[in-house]
């Protein structure tokens, strides 16, 4: 693997400074048999493409809201789930002791506000008579008011209660399928750990950060093609373009919502979202080629070039990468043939030294 890697960096840097090519007088060895590509200007002819991960619209991922011990776990992933359905207990004896204790406090609150609110009407009916002075008035009010108060409390307190304990039951916030069961039986939970997550496998979409150069190319074409992992095409109507861009990577972000499908991608699935750009009137012919027939050392990049029959290694300068397309900027031009294998083509440079240099021995 040493002496491969010195022979790779070798024929780079030769490559890169002389072209590869054979020394003047000597004629080069038959070029071993290599897979070729022709470089064309404008990539593929599909526009541009960035690569997204399928999020469900409609997902949700449950955390626990109060402290217990996990009793039992009811559902597992790809579960498919109700609204409403437990999908796991907690042990609910210290919430539901809370409970029981503001249920028991609530009725004597509620008297007191009763028997309050009746003193102060008795006090109102007196004062009109004037048998009862301004003062005590003012203080059948403020007990009036301060029993409400406590009443109002006690019921707040219960509620609250009774929250705590629907807690320690989890269920599903709408119809879906679970995609995560994070929890076994028997483990303690605090409140903000995850439990389970759920996805409503209907709607789907796609969301990418593009080039703050291209948003607005990108909004008037209102349009996107994703090709899916498995091959599949989709034509989606559906883009909305971020107002504002990201300041530290000057990017916008794009959410392509997808259509119906027969048979829909997985969440969390790898997808390409192409844009049929149409580059402006009078632009550059631009030059794209797959990243795996791009040779990287260090800084510098190069590509194997086949003339007739010689293979050489060129310098290219690289411009941004879309998809597994990278722009070429300079090095290259339509027409040119590459080999598509730089694995092959070092192997076959090497052999071809090696037959030049037998032959002249």
């Amino acid at each position: 693997m040493k002496t491969g890697g010195r022979l790779f960096g070798a024929a780079l840097l030769l490559g890169l400074v002389a072209c590869s090519g054979e020394p003047a007088g000597r004629a080069a060895a038959p070029l071993p048999k290599l897979q070729t590509l022709t470089v064309t200007a404008g990539g593929d002819g599909s526009g541009r493409s960035w690569d997204g991960v399928v999020e469900a619209v409609r997902q949700a991922e449950l955390s626990a809201q109060t402290r217990g011990r996990v009793t039992s776990v009811e559902v597992d992933v790809n579960d498919a789930v109700v609204a409403g359905q437990v999908l796991l207990r907690l042990t609910a004896v210290e919430q539901q002791a809370g409970a029981s204790a503001a249920r028991a406090q609530l009725p004597a609150a509620e008297a007191m506000a009763v028997e309050a609110a009746a003193n102060h009407a008795r006090y109102q009916a007196l004062a009109a008579k004037q048998f009862v002075s301004r003062l005590q008035l003012d203080q059948a009010r403020a007990a009036r008011d301060a029993a409400a108060a406590n009443r109002d409390a006690a019921r707040a307190q219960l509620a609250q209660a009774g929250q705590l304990a629907d807690y320690t039951v989890v269920r599903a916030p709408f119809a879906g399928i679970v995609s995560a069961r994070h929890v076994e039986p028997g483990e303690s939970l605090s409140p903000g750990q995850p439990l389970i997550a759920v996805h409503a496998p209907g709607a789907l979409r796609i969301e990418v950060q593009v080039p703050q150069s291209d948003a607005d190319a990108i909004r008037n074409l209102g349009a996107a093609r994703v090709v899916l992992d498995d091959g599949q095409v989709l034509d989606a109507a559906t883009v909305v373009v971020f107002p504002a861009a990201d300041p530290s990577t000057h990017s916008v972000g794009v959410r392509i919502t997808l259509p119906d499908s027969a048979n829909p991608p997985r969440p969390g699935s790898t997808a390409k979202v192409q844009f049929a750009i149409v580059e402006p009137a009078g632009a550059a012919a631009v030059v794209h080629v797959p990243q795996s027939v791009v040779v990287q050392r260090g800084e510098l990049s190069g590509a194997y070039v086949i003339e007739g029959n010689r293979l050489s290694l060129r310098q290219l300068r690289l411009g941004r990468r879309i998809g597994d397309q990278v722009e070429v900027l300079a090095g290259l031009k339509a027409g040119e043939i590459l080999a598509s294998d730089p694995v092959a083509a070092l192997q076959a440079l090497a052999a071809q030294r090696k037959a030049v240099a037998a032959k002249h021995d």
